[in-house]
């Protein structure tokens, strides 16, 4: 009688915690996500007041600013994942663009609310996501 009980509790049991662990595991990857989504919305939150910044110093490079800008609101305004891959790797190169054209800017590499601006944008993107 006992052996006919653990074989039917048994698979019970086990698809259970099968089933709460699959849950878990969804949610921590939704988790995840989210938290990519935050710093990335930090990261676009920053470009204004870097391009404010930078602006007063470099009217004439007035295309590269606009190319930020313009990545910028592209990469906001992305839905699905590949379209924010590729919005995000749009927005790393102008902004590794205009990091090279501020770096021939003696008086803008001074200032101290650009370099305030710049560290912001070298900080690593620090994600606590535990996903196993």
């Amino acid at each position: 009688m006992w052996v006919v009980l653990v074989i039917i509790v048994a698979p019970i049991v086990w698809a259970i915690l099968t089933y709460n662990r699959l849950v878990a595991l969804k949610n921590q990857v939704a988790n995840g996500w989210r938290q990519i989504d935050v710093q990335l919305k930090r990261r676009h939150d920053l470009i204004p007041n870097l391009v404010a910044a930078v602006r007063g110093y470099m009217e004439h490079e007035r295309t590269t600013l606009e190319r930020v800008i313009a990545a910028r609101n592209q990469a906001a305004g992305a839905t699905t994942v590949a379209e924010r891959n590729a919005a995000e790797a749009d927005l790393s190169r102008t902004l590794r663009q205009l990091f090279a054209v501020a770096e021939n800017y003696p008086q803008l590499r001074a200032s101290e609310n650009v370099q305030q601006q710049v560290r912001y944008f070298h900080r690593p993107m620090l994600l606590s996501v535990n996903l196993l």
